[in-house]
């Protein structure tokens, strides 16, 4: 079994479903409201759970009465508890979904700001994953001290640490520059590759699904990623592997409650 600390956000997720997404000054109306548990870095430790994987999560929520719903997913997927409580809102993101599962999302960090290189205690980790949702010096820390480090370089900054896999799309690629070890290139509907020395060595495509909530749907793909590699598969199976985990995602409502599991992951590879 793949062993993953996973260290990065925890938000609350406040989704708004409407018809089409309002335009800059325009109110749209019609729309259906629900809550659930997200962040980059707990979707990820979720996911990475849901695919087999054993998951402890280092981040921050605050003092309030989001906390409890922010870490209820990753209760649920049993995660190794590594979060810190901070005096501080927790994280939210609001998210609003269209009919065709596009998605514009607005992050409040909260106390995922508060997330400093001190708290950064890895112990016996075998592998580490982070994202950019969490202060530059303690990704940076989290790197220097990672036996493996994966990145999800998202969203956008330069400066990022290198690692032994770094997951952008084209945005993030060009404000990153260039990159030692594997990248890994999302292509949206396009599906995805991986370079190497500035070659391509891996590409898999998407199996066709009907688009519901993209939310969440990159995340599914990194861990999936993550785990394939971690549990010793070639990468152009990983990479088909990740490649289905962000469709299923996307088929699903959700950030969290859309994650797969490694057997309907599988079930299509």
């Amino acid at each position: 079994m793949p062993r993953l600390t996973v260290v990065g956000s925890i938000n609350l997720d406040l989704i708004v479903r409407c018809a089409r997404l309002p335009r800059p000054g325009e109110t749209v109306t019609g729309a259906s409201f629900s809550r659930g548990p997200g962040g980059k870095g707990a979707n990820q430790a979720v996911a990475a759970a849901r695919l087999g994987a054993e998951v402890r999560l280092i981040g921050c929520v605050g003092n309030d009465s989001f906390a409890a719903e922010a870490l209820a997913g990753l209760r649920e997927a049993g995660v190794d508890e590594g979060w810190l409580a901070r005096d501080a809102p927790t994280g939210v993101a609001l998210i609003t979904v269209d009919a065709d599962g596009e998605t514009t999302i607005v992050v409040s960090p909260g106390a995922n700001e508060l997330l400093r290189p001190e708290d950064i205690e890895l112990d016996d980790a075998e592998a580490v994953l982070c994202q950019q949702e969490i202060p530059a010096d303690t990704v940076a820390q989290t790197a220097a001290l990672a036996p493996r480090f994966f990145l999800n370089a998202t969203p956008a900054r330069a400066g990022a640490p290198d690692a032994e896999l770094t997951i952008v799309n084209r945005l993030e690629l060009d404000a990153l520059g260039e990159r030692r070890g594997l990248v890994c290139l999302t292509l949206g509907a396009e599906g995805a590759v991986l370079i190497e020395d500035g070659e391509e060595v891996a590409r898999a495509e998407p199996p066709p699904v009907q688009a519901v909530d993209g939310t969440g749907a990159g995340d599914a793909f990194t861990a999936c990623l993550v785990v394939s590699l971690l549990d010793g598969r070639p990468r152009d199976e990983a990479l088909r592997r990740a490649c289905i985990a962000g469709a299923l995602a996307a088929s699903r409502p959700g950030a969290q409650s859309s994650f797969p599991t490694a057997a309907e992951v599988d079930a299509l590879l």
